[in-house]
């Protein structure tokens, strides 16, 4: 009877322990080598998993430093200390980059636009677009609900007068407000002497009057007064090109709407 109970026990235990042994072997066998440079650069990375720096992460950017496929310094949460820090694992030496922060393509704030409607929904910008593009008398204006404010993890945005507002010194430029902005007036730029146009009125000019008191008309002054052909205006909006702009300003004085401020 004893055997009857032992014989089954030792046949499971001497099964249980061969698998054991095949499993071992295998992850021995076909384990991944580990890229130790990849660890090391993703070990310094921040963590934030935003993807400004154009990968799916901080692991897929790492790999791809570490490959060689991609530099260091694209990293904007990081900054210059992780570019630098980078710089040496992957024994590039000095690494330069460049400052970048979020800017608000709108000056639409309750000053200067009307509500078309009353909005009576969640206290959100995407929700609130669904109706109408939202209660804003500029459809293509900040809608001031905080979409942006919620996205960012640094406490560089606060909505002031139903306007998206951003404090330079605190933002990374990870682009989280850019992406939660479902009226895509939220652009990641360099912060240096440049102009720029805070609106994104793509309305005729007597369109946007009606809808803005500082609305971009498409006057195309800003245009004829640039001497290096930084400033463009296709379908009633004026554009700048960071290339080509040298700060000097004219365009913002130029601007008859004001418009155009030098970031």
């Amino acid at each position: 009877m004893k055997m009857d109970i032992i014989t089954p026990i030792i046949i499971v235990g001497v099964i249980g322990l061969l698998a054991g042994i095949v499993l071992a072997v295998a992850s021995i066998v076909m384990a991944v080598p580990k890229d130790e440079k990849a660890e090391a650069l993703e070990a310094v990375l921040p963590g934030a998993n935003c993807g400004a720096c154009g990968y799916s992460g901080c692991p897929g950017y790492a790999a791809a430093m570490a490959k060689g496929e991609a530099q260091p310094g694209l990293c904007s949460p990081g900054g210059a200390a992780v570019a630098a820090q980078c710089g040496e694992i992957l024994g590039s030496g000095a690494v330069s980059m460049e400052k970048k922060a979020a800017v608000v393509h709108c000056m639409g704030s309750a000053d200067n636009t009307e509500e078309k409607m009353n909005y009576d929904g969640l206290s959100s910008c995407t929700a609130a677009t669904q109706l109408a593009g939202g209660a804003s008398s500029c459809r293509f204006g900040c809608l001031g609900l905080g979409d942006c404010l919620r996205a960012c993890d640094y406490g560089a945005i606060e909505i002031c007068n139903g306007l998206a507002v951003i404090n330079q010194d605190r933002c990374v430029a990870c682009g989280k407000c850019a992406a939660a902005c479902p009226k895509s007036l939220i652009r990641i730029e360099p912060v240096k002497p440049l102009a720029v146009v805070r609106c994104s009125s793509c309305d005729k000019g007597r369109d946007t009057m009606k809808a803005c008191k500082v609305g971009c008309i498409g006057c195309m002054k800003c245009q004829k007064t640039c001497e290096f052909g930084a400033i463009t205006v296709k379908n009633g909006l004026a554009s700048v090109d960071p290339e080509k702009c040298t700060g000097c300003g004219q365009c913002a004085e130029a601007c008859p709407r004001h418009i155009i401020t030098m970031s």
